[in-house]
């Protein structure tokens, strides 16, 4: 299981998959600190873990735990004093996630589906404290947060503002373009707003609305996500062993010395052009000859 893991993430255009083990292993590691603790009779630990997941509503609560705002859309829903285990908050949210996330890649590449995953996470766990901290509907009905729903809900609602005809075909139902289902999720949540998990569908919202103003954005040559990539990028380029350069020299009449070129290798304008192919369409939108060239320029 390890080893296929570790094939996932090393997979070209696998970030759908990729955040998917994410969610997946953080739930089933605070699932066995909750099994743990309720078979010793000690939430302590588990609490103090659980915690690094979870929003407070109110912002006194919220600045001595910034780092929520990011890690709760990586959590899922567990109760200590209720004895319950959100196995379905997870499974639907990951169904719904690989569905339309699949698609995104195809179109958009991986990077860009990870800058939106983080996106509608911080637009809804926001929006969420903006209004839990002005409203007074919201304001009388403190809570916490926990869940991938808003980042979820960003990427089905930029899929939707993408490609608006494309057709599911539904159990049941039958085939249905992705902007009814996207419509149909955000009328949901937006009915849900005032109910029993007013906070969750607050979120939602949020990621609703940066999904469809990213896409709009992206449409029109302007990347929001960008910093995301790049930032995400340069913590990957401090683990990467750097490897060793090596040059080679030929002479040339005249005296001069210039590098000598390797065969098979695409220049540098080259590989440019076929990264900047990837980013706007996806791996699958390379010819077989600019796969050949990413793999040759690949080799040390």
């Amino acid at each position: 299981m390890f080893d296929e893991f570790k094939s996932a993430f090393s997979r070209y255009n696998n970030a759908h998959i990729q955040l998917i083990i994410i969610n997946v292993v953080i739930f089933v590691a605070l699932g066995i600190l909750y099994v743990g603790a309720k078979l010793s009779d000690s939430p302590f630990v588990f609490n103090i873990v659980y915690d690094q997941f979870t929003i407070p509503s109110r912002f006194n609560e919220f600045i001595r735990e910034p780092w929520t705002l990011f890690t709760y859309s990586f959590a899922h829903y567990f109760s200590y004093e209720y004895s319950d285990v959100g196995i379905f908050h997870i499974l639907f949210n990951m169904l719904v996630f690989y569905w339309f996330a699949r698609l995104f890649v195809e179109y958009l590449g991986s990077d860009k589906l990870v800058a939106l995953y983080i996106l509608g996470g911080l637009a809804g766990g926001l929006l969420y404290l903006l209004l839990y901290n002005t409203v007074p509907f919201y304001i009388a009905r403190p809570s916490t947060m926990v869940g991938a729903s808003a980042a979820v809900y960003a990427v089905v609602v930029g899929v939707a503002t993408l490609l608006p005809n494309y057709t599911f075909f539904l159990l049941f139902l039958g085939p249905v373009r992705i902007k009814y289902i996207a419509a149909f999720y955000i009328l949901i949540s937006f009915l849900g707003s005032v109910g029993n998990n007013s906070g969750g569908n607050v979120a939602h919202l949020g990621g609703a609305l940066i999904g469809f103003v990213y896409m709009k954005q992206l449409q029109s040559g302007i990347n929001w996500g960008g910093w995301i990539t790049m930032t995400i990028d340069w913590f990957k380029d401090l683990f990467k062993e750097k490897p060793r350069v090596k040059v080679s020299y030929r002479k040339e009449t005249g005296g001069t010395t210039t590098a000598k070129p390797q065969p098979g290798k695409p220049s540098q304008d080259e590989l440019d052009a076929i990264l900047d192919k990837i980013s706007a369409g996806g791996y699958e939108s390379l010819t077989k000859e600019e796969k050949e060239k990413l793999f040759n320029a690949s080799k040390k």
